[in-house]
């Protein structure tokens, strides 16, 4: 399962995934149905049967329905916690508790909600994926304080999850994206950001959303087994 599995990073790992013998995908998405609806189609002519099912992860019961959806294409071995909101730049005041609450409820309180019902299904070899961003680590100080601070959560979340998941022989890990060209920009305001910042970058260039699913590819395989309760940073060195 993939929530934001439609656009940006989400459909990126859904694409490096699909075709792998047994593989089914469900990827959950909040509006854009049109897309959601070709993204699947793409997916089911790679080989991979896909359902694409709406679903608002700060929504409980819809979270709930997500994962009945998933039941019935068989036994979940894997989720990436994709589905992620972030509001337009700007100073720390200028965030009102509406905002946090929405910023707060979709990138922690629904990922939270994400991991418990996969922990109620998932067997020994199960792995979770949390996308987490550098802004973590870097505080997005005059952009989204908000959105950093989420991300900084959903750390914690992987650590904490991770060793209790341990005991299991459950996987909980994280990829803390830098800056990549993907459409969530436009959502902060600042469609431009990868062109303009990515030059500045180490690697001299953003990261595209490929970059990212291909740490995610390789988190989710057994190539990744003694890795747990960490995220790793797909950043250019940022």
């Amino acid at each position: 399962m993939i929530t934001g599995g439609t656009r940006g990073i989400g459909a990126a790992v859904a694409r490096v995934l699909a075709g792998e013998p047994g593989r089914a995908l469900v990827l959950g998405y909040r509006a854009e149905h049109e897309r959601a609806r070709a993204i699947a189609a793409e997916l089911d002519r790679a080989g991979s049967p896909a359902r694409a099912v709406a679903c608002d992860v700060a929504d409980p019961a819809g979270v709930r329905a997500l994962f009945a959806a998933a039941d019935e294409l068989g036994e979940l071995t894997g989720l990436v916690n994709g589905a992620a909101v972030l509001e337009r730049q700007g100073g720390f005041e200028e965030i009102s508790p509406e905002r946090w609450a929405r910023v707060l409820g979709v990138n922690v309180i629904g990922l939270a909600g994400c991991c418990r019902e996969a922990m109620e299904r998932m067997r020994e070899g199960g792995v979770i994926v949390n996308l987490s961003s550098r802004a973590a680590v870097l505080g997005s100080p005059g952009e989204y304080v908000d959105y950093a601070a989420s991300k900084a959560a959903v750390d914690t979340i992987t650590r904490g999850l991770g060793l209790e998941a341990a005991a299991r022989g459950i996987r909980v890990v994280g990829v803390r994206p830098g800056i990549i060209d993907t459409e969530m920009h436009a959502s902060g305001g600042d469609p431009d950001r990868a062109r303009r910042v990515g030059p500045t970058l180490p690697l001299g260039r953003a990261g595209t959303p490929e970059d990212v699913a291909a740490a995610v590819k390789w988190l989710l395989s057994p190539a990744a087994s003694y890795v747990t309760a960490t995220t790793i940073d797909v950043s250019g060195g940022r």
